[in-house]
């Protein structure tokens, strides 16, 4: 998800400056949300989430993605304003219908844990499919798990290797794990006991208790 304590990954802010504030009160949306992550994080200004919310929230009513994402984040987290589940899913939707990763995912979770709207897995495969499809880790994760579980879609486990793949390969620990096991039990691959110690390996040095229990039994035989 967007950081609430920051900005998206791989997001370059423009630093606080005089022309800055011109452009964020002329309306530049994006200038909005820059500024917004300047009083949100002390960046030459004074911190102060209060100025950050309404930077935010500007940026946000102007269709600026980031800062529908960020603000649905505030929301459900209940950060200055109060906590209210129906105003975060009013930004997330908002952000992902622009094609924005970390809302999609959001919007994942929300549906399958009935957060905000009822529970829907037509909807929550839905939104996780769209974020792991723009390389979302978390967004590839899940999907991994849906296909592997047969939750919300009928059960594939090469399927469920694509995506578990995908993420693993950028650091995701439980993908890692589930990769692990798909390797080691021939779960939509061919087994293979030495990618099934690498990928369990991985994980366990992230410090997953599973992936260290699979490790260890493993090594064992």
């Amino acid at each position: 998800m967007l950081a609430v304590s920051g900005w998206a990954e791989g997001y370059t802010p423009e630093p606080y400056s005089s022309e800055l504030v011109k452009k964020a009160e002329a309306g530049d949306a994006k200038a909005q949300f820059d500024l917004g992550i300047c009083y949100q994080n002390g960046l030459v200004v004074t911190k102060d989430n209060k100025e950050a919310l309404k930077w935010y929230t500007k940026a946000a009513e102007r269709g600026f993605a980031e800062a529908q994402c960020m603000l649905g984040a505030w929301y459900q987290n209940g950060i200055v304003v109060a906590e209210d589940e129906k105003e975060a899913m009013k930004w997330y939707t908002k952000a992902g219908e622009q094609g924005q990763a970390d809302a999609q995912y959001s919007l994942g979770i929300f549906y399958e844990n009935g957060i905000g709207p009822a529970r829907n897995e037509k909807e929550m495969v839905k939104w996780f499919t769209k974020s792991a499809e723009l390389g979302h880790l978390g967004g590839q994760e899940y999907l991994g798990t849906l296909y592997y579980e047969g939750k919300g879609v009928t059960q594939d486990y090469e399927k469920a290797v694509k995506w578990f793949t995908k993420s693993a390969e950028q650091g995701g620990v439980n993908a890692q794990y589930y990769l692990g096991r798909c390797y080691a039990k021939a779960e939509g691959v061919i087994k293979d006991e030495s990618e099934a110690l690498k990928w369990y390996t991985k994980a366990a040095k992230r410090g997953h208790k599973d992936a260290k229990k699979a490790l260890e039994e493993l090594k064992s035989k």
